[in-house]
């Protein structure tokens, strides 16, 4: 019996979880983009200009009763130059989670540890606009 390398375990995992998110976030990006027969009932996917969306903030609207707001609004920078680097490299827990999306030329993981404490992540995939939040 050998022992193996604990961060090679650690690796693989992190590779399968990174897999599995891929796999689920292409499913549901196909779905949601062109999956579905069009009809009266299906969505459809529409860029808003953020000049034009209704903001309930401003409008003067009272947050929901119990509300407590700990940080006042954008105080919490979003990543918009994220840095990645290759699965093979990483040495993350074999718990991690992770979101992760897939296009047809690349693929990208973010860690949930990074997203907790940021939030958001301006990015692109495949030369499209992305948000990842969490």
């Amino acid at each position: 019996m050998t022992l193996s390398d604990p961060g090679s375990s650690a690796r693989r995992n992190a590779k399968i979880w990174a897999a599995l998110g891929v796999i689920s976030v292409t499913i549901i990006a196909v779905v949601l983009i062109d999956g579905l027969p069009a009809d009266e009932t299906t969505p459809t996917l529409i860029r808003a200009d953020p000049t034009e969306t209704y903001d309930p903030v401003e409008a003067g609207e009272p947050p929901p009763e119990g509300f407590r707001q700990l940080l006042t609004r954008d105080q919490i920078a979003p990543v918009y130059d994220p840095e990645f680097t290759s699965a093979d490299t990483v040495d993350w827990p074999q718990d991690m989670l992770v979101l992760a999306i897939s296009g047809t030329s690349e693929s990208k993981a973010y860690p949930v540890t990074h997203l907790n404490q940021r939030e958001m992540v301006i990015d692109h995939i495949d030369g499209e606009p992305i948000l990842v939040s969490w």
